[in-house]
């Protein structure tokens, strides 16, 4: 049975609930991602060269939602702007900010939650482009939990406080009239999250449309409970963000790789037959789960940008909504419009053109 809660939103429940506290110091361990690579040279490819870009994403194995970047580098849109990617995979998103604050990466693939909050902390950071800016995820539990009350004392599978599985489950609860302290959270490596769900370690798991295909095929008693999507329409998700000064010195790899990113989006709507075995083979899922997953991610919800994207009035509404579940740090909420720069994305969309928006 699928639950969709309601648009009306309550007054923060949530209240006492730490708030993400992202460091600014160097990144440490990747929990078992590929070591930071060296290069991250200057310009976008300037005088016939190639510039390399070191990419952290924010989970250990790559996922449908930010796929893009492989199928950029598969169909050779960044050798087409002089661009190599180096691309890491992290454990979240926090993992992700606090390295491209840090300098070791130059660019970070995030949910939005952790950015925000390293701006609101003074971490000079710029969102650029987005990956999935929809929310493509269901809270998928087990036959015996059939709405968001159930999970009232059971173990609840996140990444971390803050993070963006944790921001999504406290979504549910909320609305439930529940707070963390209600659950057990239970720390779960991203790529993990499926079996920890089949073994019964966790009664909820958010879950991406591959992975929740891969669960229920595994064991048809899952069930999906809440699809944030169609809870939060207007919620901002993935983002890529750089670091200010590092923008300030290299826009021509900034736009390079929003023109990458831009047309390998619009290649996963146009093209599913070439797409999908690029994706499958980033993901490590089978083609056939990644084909049904396409159909959610490209038609039901229209999860990638094909123009320019960063919505303010999303991006405002998501740090509304961040203050109201007592996720944003605590401070002054930070001004979207100084946290994001659309200009390598609206040089993209003049170079490439315009296309018909999502509906």
């Amino acid at each position: 049975m699928k639950i969709q809660l309601g648009r009306r939103r309550r007054p923060l429940i949530a209240t006492g609930m730490v708030p993400l506290l992202i460091a600014l110091a160097a990144c440490g361990g990747d929990d078992g991602g590929a070591e930071p690579g060296g290069g991250g040279g200057t310009g976008g490819g300037a005088g016939g060269g190639t510039t390399t870009l070191r990419v952290a994403m924010p989970t250990s194995t790559t996922s449908f939602a930010n796929s893009d970047v492989a199928v950029a580098d598969e169909m050779g849109y960044f050798d087409e702007v002089g661009l190599a990617v180096e691309i890491s995979n992290l454990k979240s998103g926090s993992s992700v900010t606090t390295g491209v604050v840090g300098g070791q990466f130059e660019v970070g693939g995030s949910s939005i939650e952790p950015v925000i909050n390293a701006f609101a902390g003074g971490g000079e950071v710029k969102v650029i482009a987005s990956y999935t800016d929809r929310l493509e995820v269901e809270m998928v539990v087990p036959e015996d939990i059939e709405s968001p009350e159930d999970l009232k004392g059971k173990p609840v599978g996140i990444q971390e406080v803050g993070a963006f599985r944790e921001v999504m489950t406290r979504m549910v609860l909320e609305d439930a009239g529940l707070t963390a302290k209600d659950v057990q959270y239970v720390s779960v490596n991203a790529n993990a999250y499926i079996g920890a769900l089949l073994q019964g370690q966790i009664s909820s798991a958010i879950l991406h449309p591959e992975q929740a295909i891969e669960a229920t095929n595994k064991d048809d008693t899952l069930h999906p409970l809440v699809n944030l999507y169609e809870v939060e329409p207007d919620y901002f998700y993935g983002v890529y963000f750089v670091d200010a000064g590092w923008l300030e010195e290299n826009q021509d790899a900034a736009e390079g790789f929003a023109e990458a990113i831009t047309k390998a989006h619009r290649t996963m709507y146009d093209d599913r037959e070439a797409v999908v075995p690029i994706i499958a083979e980033a993901t490590g899922f089978d083609e056939k789960v990644i084909d049904g997953a396409w159909e959610t991610y490209m038609e039901e919800v229209q999860a990638y940008p094909k123009n320019v994207g960063l919505e303010e009035d999303r991006l405002q509404y998501t740090v509304e909504r961040m203050q109201e579940l007592g996720t944003l740090r605590a401070g002054e909420a930070p001004d979207v419009a100084e946290m994001v720069d659309r200009g390598p994305m609206e040089a993209a969309v003049e170079k490439l053109g315009e296309v018909e928006e999502r509906s």
